[in-house]
């Protein structure tokens, strides 16, 4: 099992989300989270006064899958949520060692 964790701009979530829908994947974790990567920020002008803005808002999501969807998840999130812009994000994907469903007690993959 994996967890697949992607960084993307907010605006693109529900691109994102119905990408995933239509190759099957039915769960996922949405956190607002902000960061910067390269970008670095940007500078806003606010009532005439200029100000720093270092974070930027994003949106993680945190997807746990089976080891043989990686690929096509990955695929399916780089397609919705790529604008070819700088601040497209960022996947990762790790190792998922261990997981229960609470209500069940379903265990590993029987639990995504």
């Amino acid at each position: 099992m994996k967890l697949v964790t992607a960084i993307i701009k907010p605006f693109k979530l529900d691109d994102v989300r119905e990408a995933l829908s239509e190759i099957g994947i039915q769960g996922m974790t949405v956190t607002e989270v902000k960061g910067f990567g390269r970008q670095k920020g940007h500078t806003e002008i606010y009532r005439g006064a200029e100000y720093a803005v270092d974070f930027l808002p994003k949106i993680r999501l945190d997807i746990a899958i089976k080891s043989e969807d990686v690929q096509k998840v990955i695929d399916a999130i780089i397609l919705a949520a790529a604008t070819g812009k700088m601040g497209d994000g960022k996947i990762f994907v790790t190792q998922l060692e261990h997981v229960v469903r609470i209500r069940t007690g379903e265990t590993d993959e029987n639990a995504v």
